[in-house]
C-alpha cells in the first residue's frame, strides 16, 4: 500500500534560469539544477513555468519518447514542428505533442507577456508515430475538468471564484499546481500563492478552497 503524504513544492523553491527574453522556473531537476531528491513525480520528468517576452523563446530542438503538455496562462505561444505544424495556443487551450519516434520543434511569444505551464511526461509506449493536437476547454464551475490525456496521465484544470472550494479527482498520485490565484489555509497546508504545488500521494477527497479567483492545473497519475 502507497503511504499516504502531501508535499509542498513552493514556487520560491523552484529552480530559476534567466535568458534575455525569458524567464524558467524548474520544479524538478533539469539541466544543470540537480538534486538527487527532486527528480521527478512518478511519469513526470519535467514541469516548468515559463516567461517569455514578444517574439522570445525556444528555438528548433528535438524531442524523442516523450507527452508534452502545454498549457498558457496569459498571452499567446506559436509551436511549430516538424511534422508541418504551425499553432498558436491561447488561454483556455490545451497543446498535446506526443515526441514518440522523434520530432523537432519551436516555441515562440506571440503576445507581450507570454506566460505558459508545459510538463514532460514519459510514456509506457515508446517510439508511437509523433503527433501534436490543440483543443478548446470548456470549464465546469466548481469542478475540475478533464483537458487532456496521455499515455500515462490525465490532465486536469480549474477556474476556481474566490471563497468556493473543489474537490480533486482521486488518484494515486496527484500533483496540483496554482497557475494564478492563491488557496486559503487548509488542513494540508498554510496557504498557497501562483506558482506553489501539492505533490499528493495516496490521499483520497482532497477539497481546497481558492482565497482569490484562481486557476489550478492538475496532474493524476497511478502510481
Amino acid at each position: 500500500m502507497m503511504d499516504v503524504t502531501v508535499e509542498i513544492r513552493r514556487g520560491t523553491a523552484r529552480f530559476t534560469d534567466r535568458q534575455p527574453g525569458r524567464a524558467t522556473w524548474h520544479t524538478f531537476s533539469f539541466g544543470g539544477h540537480y538534486d538527487p531528491d527532486n527528480v521527478g513525480f512518478g511519469p513526470m520528468v519535467c514541469h516548468d513555468e515559463h516567461l517569455l517576452a514578444s517574439g522570445s523563446g525556444f528555438p528548433s530542438h528535438p524531442h524523442r519518447d516523450l507527452d508534452i503538455v502545454t498549457w498558457v496562462v496569459s498571452g499567446a505561444l506559436t509551436h511549430t514542428d516538424s511534422l508541418g505544424t504551425s499553432r498558436t495556443v491561447r488561454p483556455g487551450e490545451v497543446a498535446v505533442l506526443s515526441a514518440g519516434s522523434g520530432v523537432e520543434h519551436s516555441e515562440v511569444a506571440a503576445a507581450p507577456a507570454t506566460r505558459f505551464v508545459q510538463a514532460w511526461i514519459r510514456p509506457g509506449e515508446t517510439e508511437r508515430p509523433p503527433a501534436y493536437a490543440v483543443a478548446p476547454v470548456a470549464f465546469a464551475a466548481g469542478s475540475f475538468t478533464r483537458a487532456a490525456e496521455v499515455d500515462n496521465g490525465s490532465f486536469h484544470v480549474a477556474r476556481v471564484a474566490a471563497g468556493e472550494p473543489v474537490t480533486l479527482p482521486d488518484a494515486p498520485l496527484q500533483h496540483l499546481f496554482v497557475a494564478s490565484g492563491a488557496l486559503t489555509r487548509s488542513s494540508e497546508a498554510d496557504p498557497l500563492q501562483a506558482g506553489d504545488a501539492f505533490l499528493i500521494r495516496g490521499e483520497s477527497g482532497v477539497t481546497v478552497t481558492a482565497g482569490v479567483p484562481t486557476e489550478l492545473l492538475l496532474w493524476c497519475f497511478e502510481g
